[in-house]
Order: C-alpha cells, then structure tokens, then sequence
C-alpha cells in the first residue's frame, strides 16, 4: 500500500492523540512528557524510514520558536530582573565551562579528536529550555531558582549555538581566526538582545492599537510577531533565538488586550510542537544504533551530570548569592531536550566524519538526563527543602470575546494598595456611562457588582471599557496620592 497523503495524516493524527494521552499519564509515572514523546518517536521508526536531517533542524528550530515564546510570555519580569547576573553568567561561563569539561571527557571516551569532542560538549553544554519549561511548569520550586533556571534555559542557547556552529567551522576550515569568531559572538548576543527589546516593544504597540475582527486573530498575530522577530535577528545575523525569549518576556509584561486568548493559545501551540518536535528527533534515531555506543552514553552522561554541570554552574555562580544547596539543585535541573539534538544535526549537515556517532551519543544523554534528572527534580527539590508545596493556580479568568469589530475589551486589574478608590463604592466613583465593573473577585470569590459594592485593595476588578480609555482607566483605578497630591474626582 503507497503512504498516501491521506495516511500521513492519519498517522500524524494518531501520534498527536497519543502524545496528548502521554503527557496526562508522564506526571502520574513520574517520567517527564518529553521522554515518553521521544520514545514513541522510536516506537514508530521501526515502522516508518526517516532520516532527513534537514527536515528535523528546520521543524526544530520552528518549535523553539514558539516554545520560547511560550516560555517568555509566562515569565514576570519582577522575578527575573533579580537573577538577571547570575543567570547571564550561567548562561555564557557556564555553558562555555562545561563544554570544555565535557570536551576533554568526550575526546578519551570517544576517541575523537580534540576538536571532535569539544564540539560534543558545546551540543550538550547547555540546558534546553523546552524541557525545563516543561518540568519546571508542573512544580512549585522557589520562585528564585525557578526564575534563575528559566532565565538561563532561555537565554543560553545563543552561546551553545554559536560554539557549535564556531567549532565546525574550525574543523573545516582549521586556519579561521579566533578573533573573529569572539566579535561574531558579541555581534550576535548583543544585536540579539537589542531586537528583541525593539521588536518586543513594537510588537506590544501592534497588538494594542490594531483592531482585528475577530479575538482569534490576535495569537496568530502574536505568534507571526514572534517569528519575525527571529527572521529579522538571522538576517543581521544576529540570535533569532534570544531575540524571540527577550521580545515574549517584553510582550508578557506589558499591558496588553486579548492577554489570555493569547497566553493560552500559544500555551496549547506549543504542546502541540513539542510534542511532535519530540516524536520527528524520536523518528530520527535508530535504535539499534544506540546499543553500538551504550557504555560511552552512559559514562558520559553520568559525568556530564555529576561533574561537568556542577563544576560549571559552581564555577560561573562562585560570587553569586545563592547557597550551596540552590547550586547542587541548579546544577542537577541543567536538563537536556531539544536542542542538544536539533544541534547534533549541524555536524551531519556539515559531513562531518563522526557526526553519525556524535548524534546517536548526543540523543542518548538527553534520553538519560529526562529520565534520571527529570524525574527526581521534585524530590531533590523536597529533599533540600526548596519547594514551596503545590504549585498555585490562577482561580479566574475573564475576557470579551469577540465576534466581529468592536472598539471595547475587557481589562483585568488588580487594586493596589493604598489605591485612593479603596473602600468607596462604586457608585461613589462616579464613572462615565461607558466604563462598566462587571465582576470583582476578592479572596478567589466572584461578587456580583452593584452601586453599593465597595471595593478594597487586593481586589481584583474586570472593567468593560474602551480600548482608547484602557490608559486612563488604569491610571484612576490604580492611583494613590497618599503623598500628599490631590486626586481628581472621576475620570473623563
């Protein structure tokens, strides 16, 4: 029977349903999502030949995009505006430590060359941000170090991509001037940052003013910002990939319409990526292949996680103000994923001599790093006493939908404290005929709101409005003159 068109997606579907059914059952065996993903992907293989490299990078790197975003949109910058040193240093000496540990290691175990075995260690240097996203979700670890591993999973593939795609240019072409390979770094983690600040916030200006006809559209346009925030950064030859984090974590923390249907649009997208990233790098090996270097897998796997990471991490945060404990934990959360595959495809790309053999030792780590650091970060995370118990989950959500044009939206805003408008009802508040409260909610309660509800601090308030008000609405509700300014009677 020809595979039609019709049985791929069949199959494609069938993979999806299963991957959906595997991620409900990974928490329940303890085993993250993406372990179980990869073997499915390996499952199949027996069935269905792949070896297209090319198809797996570029679908790779299509994921991350949008895992990253995912990842940026839900990280606050207040919590990561604290680990911003540490998580730099992490993210560059760290990364450039434990790939020249791992190098050394690789290069006797291997037998490769020394060139060989450091670009091993700069594929598996650094930690994969889908899949510390991934864990990292489902637990409650202290918000410091759970901002600090995000931080640096986030914002380190730059440097792994860089060394990577610096030491195969060496191998090829062993006269390349080192001088120009550090200038070409700097170019790419500095024009890349500054992108997506820029982007980010053109982006945010986008989103707010345009008036689309339908809610529907704004995660398409969200998602399609995103992209070419990465297309813009790769053509100045800059990194899409830092760019893409920096520019979400600017989107998220802004204020912005239509924020949930975006957040849990592209939380949903992304699982749908990851899912099928996971499955296509599963499809990618073959099994038999890894028994031919099991002993090397595991020994440098074991290294890599008992000696290389934490020397690294220790190394790079010797200044920082984090205790012992929160280092070993730092260092045992440095979870390999997608992207030390999606990079141990550039080497067979390339034609390297032993890329086959580099790949099949690359997939093995990150197969043994899910399963053995994977499944015991909650426990290690009890065991130093660094969790923080269940994980908190947001009670409400509320926003307009919109079915066709409209210029009004519905606002989410909490009452701070001190806020002039604390303790006044809201007839009290005199608003104009087009700003309505349509709910209140106070400790995780829904008040129905009328003339005499009063309203407090901590509470939170969802206003229909419009959207040309939405600034001047904020500003009002929000406002304290406590210092001694006078405040103006109602809005306008």
């Amino acid at each position: 029977m020809d595979f039609t068109v019709d049985h791929s997606i069949l199959l494609l579907s069938i993979l999806l349903v299963i991957g959906v059914l595997t991620a409900k059952f990974s928490t329940r065996l303890g085993v993250p999502s993406l372990v179980l993903f990869i073997i499915v992907g390996m499952v199949v293989s027996h069935y269905i030949y792949f070896d297209n490299a090319l198809l797996t990078q570029g679908f790779g790197i299509l994921a991350l995009i949008i895992i990253l975003f995912d990842g940026g949109v839900q990280t606050k910058w207040k919590d990561v505006k604290r680990v911003v040193r540490p998580s730099v240093s992490l993210a560059t000496f760290g990364v450039l430590i434990t790939t020249v540990l791992t190098g050394v290691l690789a290069k006797y175990i291997l037998g490769v060359t020394w060139l060989e075995g450091f670009l091993f260690g700069a594929i598996v240097g650094s930690t994969d941000a889908a899949a510390v996203f991934s864990v990292l979700g489902t637990q409650n670890i202290r918000q410091k170090l759970n901002s600090t591993l995000e931080a640096e999973s986030g914002s380190n593939d730059p440097m792994a991509i860089f060394l990577t795609v610096s030491i195969i240019e060496l191998i090829q072409h062993p006269d390349s001037p080192i001088l120009s390979l550090i200038l070409n770094f700097f170019w790419q983690m500095g024009i890349g940052l500054v992108l997506g600040l820029v982007l980010g916030k053109a982006s945010v200006w986008i989103i707010n003013r345009i008036n689309l006809d339908s809610s529907g559209l704004y995660p398409v346009l969200t998602l399609s910002l995103a992209a070419l925030t990465y297309g813009i950064s790769t053509f100045v030859e800059a990194s899409g990939l830092l760019a893409v984090y920096v520019m979400a974590v600017v989107v998220e923390n802004a204020d912005l319409t239509y924020r949930h249907t975006i957040v849990r649009f592209n939380e949903g997208f992304a699982w749908m990526m990851q899912i099928l990233m996971f499955i296509l790098l599963g499809l990618l090996v073959f099994p038999n292949q890894l028994l031919d270097i099991i002993w090397q897998g595991i020994l440098l796997s074991l290294l890599l996680m008992f000696v290389a990471r934490p020397l690294g991490v220790f190394l790079s945060m010797m200044f920082a103000k984090y205790s012992s404990k929160e280092k070993l934990f730092i260092s045992w959360a440095g979870l390999k994923g997608a992207v030390p595959i999606v990079l141990a495809t550039y080497p067979m790309m390339a034609g390297l001599e032993n890329s086959t053999l580099i790949f099949n030792v690359v997939f093995f780590v990150v197969l043994t790093s899910a399963l053995l650091q994977g499944a015991t970060i909650a426990p290690l995370a009890k065991f130093l006493n660094l969790s923080q118990g269940e994980k908190e989950t947001v009670p409400h959500s509320l926003e307009l939908v919109s079915m066709g044009k409209t210029k009004n939206e519905m606002i989410e805003l909490k009452l701070v404290e001190h806020a002039d408008i604390s303790g006044k009802s809201l007839e009290e508040l005199h608003l104009p005929e087009d700003i309505l409260v349509t709910a209140v909610i106070r400790n995780d309660k829904l008040l129905t709101p009328r003339g005499n509800t009063q309203i407090f601090a901590g509470d939170t308030l969802y206003i229909l409005i419009s959207k040309k008000k939405r600034d001047k609405v904020k500003a009002f509700f929000q406002k304290n003159t406590s210092d001694g300014d006078e405040r103006e009677g109602k809005t306008s």
